[in-house]
């Protein structure tokens, strides 16, 4: 566990940040129609809502509760959105490895939170006013149907699966999952390891001012055991395409 090799970065790729979904000039007079923007200096700058601020122009931070009153206008119908940090980020499409590792890792959570505990699969998860993530798996408390008027706020153990997303899945949303209070966090790299993260603390270096203190990582004929279920170690062979 935790060895040199394993927490070393693989050959580097170009990083793919997620990207804040395009808007066009019809979609943003909408926006406008909505009364999104009232009483705030707003306009459409390459694509990007930005707003004027006195000692700069920002991109435009959405509250979910703008995300979904776009939802409900139709702005987003057959395309795949979420909300990190008031941005609405557009989802690119899934490879085979990556649908692969979701399915395996979704079969061993559900055969060990069994009872009590619900695995949800790509679904939102309300991280407060401006995030809603949705992670490739979450395991939250209760069941199904306790979560008809609001989605979970919080989860006993989030996991993302990381092809071309390894830099944005340690960086980005282990700071996101961080100041959200996650206590369990695991990176699922589809090149032969997992990567465990816990321990939340304060980071104003981080994008969203907190980090993990601890990470571990683990090779293919290890084992990892989520801290939700201490009696039922995972073989990361199991999980691993």
């Amino acid at each position: 566990m935790a060895t040199a090799d394993l927490l070393s970065r693989p050959t580097p790729k170009p990083p793919r940040d997620p990207f804040p979904r395009p808007w066009t000039p019809v979609e943003f007079d909408r926006m406008k129609g909505l009364g999104l923007f009232a009483g705030r200096t707003v306009v459409l700058n390459d694509d990007i809502v930005t707003e004027q601020f006195p000692d700069a122009a920002r991109p435009f931070v959405f509250t979910r509760k703008e995300y979904y009153a776009l939802w409900d206008a139709g702005f987003f119908r057959d395309q795949r959105v979420q909300l990190i940090g008031g941005v609405i980020v557009q989802q690119t499409p899934m490879n085979p490895p990556h649908a692969v590792v979701v399915q395996l890792a979704a079969k061993v959570l559900e055969r060990i939170f069994a009872d009590g505990f619900d695995v949800r699969v790509q679904l939102p998860v309300d991280l407060g006013l401006v995030s809603e993530p949705h992670p490739d798996l979450a395991v939250v408390t209760g069941e199904i149907r306790d979560y008809l008027v609001d989605h979970p706020k919080t989860a006993v153990l989030i996991v993302e699966v990381a092809d071309s997303t390894l830099e944005e899945d340690t960086h980005t949303k282990a700071s996101l999952y961080a100041a959200g209070g996650i206590g369990d966090f695991w990176v699922i790299d589809v090149t032969g390891r997992v990567l465990v993260f816990r321990d939340p603390k304060p980071a104003v270096s981080e994008p969203f001012g907190f980090t993990y203190a601890r990470l571990s990582a683990y090779g293919r004929d290890e084992t990892v055991t989520p801290l939700a279920a201490p009696n039922h170690p995972v073989r990361v062979s199991e999980i691993l395409p």
